[in-house]
C-alpha cells in the first residue's frame, strides 16, 4: 500500500496514486500528497517503524517495505576515487583480500590518492590513462572512473528491494563482502529527479574481483538490495542541490563486539547526479515506471576485523545502519541470502493486489 510518512502518522494515499510508480510520473508529486484532512490513517510512525524489523512479532499487521515498487533499481559504479581504487585492488588481487594491502600501496605510489580534479572524459583524463597504459596499469574500473562513459548496472528487479528493518543478503559462498551506503534518486519516466532515499549496495568482493563477468552475482542476490527509509519528494524545503550535499554515515555492528564507523560525502563525487541520470535513461534507455538510481559510494572498509591485512567483511548477525539528517535511517541486519525471507512478492502479486483493492479498476494516470 502506498503510503504519506509524516512524523507522526502514516497516511494510505491509495486514492492519490495505486503505485509510487504512478506517484512520481505525476507533474508534481509532492503537491498531490500534500492535503492529509481527508486521507485515511494507517497509523503512528513509531508503531510502524517498530514493527519494520526481521523479528517482527507475527501479530504485526502493518510495517514499512522498501519506498519503490515498478521501477527499474539501477547503479552507478565507480563514481567517487576512493572506491575507484579499491575497485582496482579487487581487480589486481583476484578477489583475495590477503593480497589487497600491498597492492594498494603499489596502486598509490603511482597514481596517487586524489583523483578528484581530474574530470571524466575530459583531456588531463585521457593523459592520465595513456601514462597508466604505459606503465601496464590501466583497469577496467579506471576506465569508468576516469573515462567518458560512467558505469550503470542492473542493482535489482522491480520489487524486490528490501526496506529498513529487514534482513539484507550476502551470498554464503563470498567471504570478502561489505555493506556500499548510498544517496538513491528517484527518477521518474520522463528522467526528471522528484526525490531521494537511501540504499545499501550489499555486494561481495571476492567474487566481482575474481571477474567483472561475475558482476550480477555479486551485486544481485536475495535481499542484496536494501532501500529506505521512505522516498523524499522533492519540494520547497528539499532540492537536489541539497542531496548534492549530502553526509552519509554508516555504522555496523557485530554481534562479536566489532564496530565499524564510516562516512561518505556527494561532495566528493566525480560525476554529477544529473549526468548519472543522463548516462542511465535518454534515447537509449527508457524507463516508462521510472527508476531508482543508486549514484555510489565512496566507502571501502580496510580496516582489518579478524585477520591481519584482510580488511572488513561481513558476519551474520552485523546490523548495517546508513544515516543522513535528511533522510532519516536505513537499518538492516544481513543474513546469507539463502537463509532470509525469500522474494515471492512480484509483479503479478502487485496487480492481484490492487484488483482486491479495488484500486486496478480505475484508470491509472501517466503523465
Amino acid at each position: 500500500m502506498l503510503a504519506r510518512v509524516t512524523a507522526d502518522a502514516v497516511f494510505d494515499i491509495s486514492s492519490v496514486a495505486a503505485t509510487c510508480s504512478e506517484l512520481l510520473n505525476l507533474a508534481d508529486p509532492a503537491a498531490a500528497v500534500s492535503d492529509l484532512k481527508s486521507l485515511p490513517i494507517l497509523g503512528k510512525t513509531k508503531d510502524l517503524l517498530a514493527d519494520s524489523s526481521w523479528d517482527r512479532d507475527e501479530s504485526a499487521k502493518a510495517w514499512f517495505l522498501a519506498p519503490c515498487d515498478l521501477q527499474a533499481v539501477k547503479a552507478s559504479g565507480v563514481t567517487f576515487v576512493a572506491s575507484m581504487l579499491e575497485r582496482v585492488i579487487e581487480e589486481q588481487s583476484m578477489g583475495d583480500a590477503s593480497r589487497a594491502d600491498d597492492i594498494r600501496k603499489s596502486i598509490v605510489e603511482v597514481i596517487g590518492e586524489n583523483l578528484r580534479p581530474v574530470r571524466p572524459g575530459s583531456t588531463d583524463a585521457q593523459k592520465l590513462k595513456e601514462l597508466l597504459i604505459s606503465k601496464g596499469m590501466w583497469s577496467q574500473y579506471l576506465e569508468v572512473g576516469i573515462g567518458p562513459d560512467a558505469e550503470i548496472f542492473t542493482k535489482a528487479q522491480p520489487l524486490s528491494a528490501v526496506g529498513t528493518g529487514a534482513e539484507a543478503g550476502i551470498h554464503p559462498k563470498s567471504h570478502w563482502n561489505n555493506p556500499e551506503p548510498e544517496i538513491v534518486l528517484a527518477v521518474n519516466r520522463h528522467g526528471r529527479i522528484v526525490g531521494a532515499t537511501l540504499g545499501n549496495d550489499v555486494n561481495l568482493r571476492d567474487f566481482e574481483g575474481r571477474s567483472a563477468l561475475l558482476l550480477g552475482k555479486a551485486k544481485d542476490n536475495n535481499g542484496s538490495c536494501a532501500v529506505g527509509p521512505f522516498i523524499r519528494l522533492f519540494d520547497s524545503h528539499f532540492s537536489l542541490d541539497d542531496v548534492r550535499q549530502c553526509e552519509l554515515s554508516l555504522e555496523v555492528r557485530g554481534e562479536d563486539g566489532f564496530v565499524l564507523r564510516g562516512k561518505s560525502s556527494m561532495a566528493m563525487i566525480s560525476r554529477d547526479p544529473e549526468e548519472l541520470v543522463a548516462h542511465a535513461m535518454g534515447p537509449n534507455h527508457q524507463y516508462p515506471d521510472g527508476m531508482m538510481l543508486f549514484l555510489g559510494t565512496m566507502f571501502a572498509p580496510t580496516a582489518d576485523r579478524s585477520v591481519p591485512g584482510q580488511g572488513f567483511t561481513h558476519t551474520v548477525g552485523d546490523m548495517v545502519s546508513i544515516s543522513t539528517p535528511l533522510l532519516g535511517r536505513l537499518v538492516n541486519r544481513i543474513n546469507h541470502s539463502d537463509k532470509i525471507a525469500p522474494w515471492t512478492f512480484g509483479i503479478t502479486q502487485l496487480m492481484q493486489n490492487l484488483f482486491v483493492r479495488k484500486i486496478a479498476g480505475r484508470e491509472l494516470r501517466i503523465h
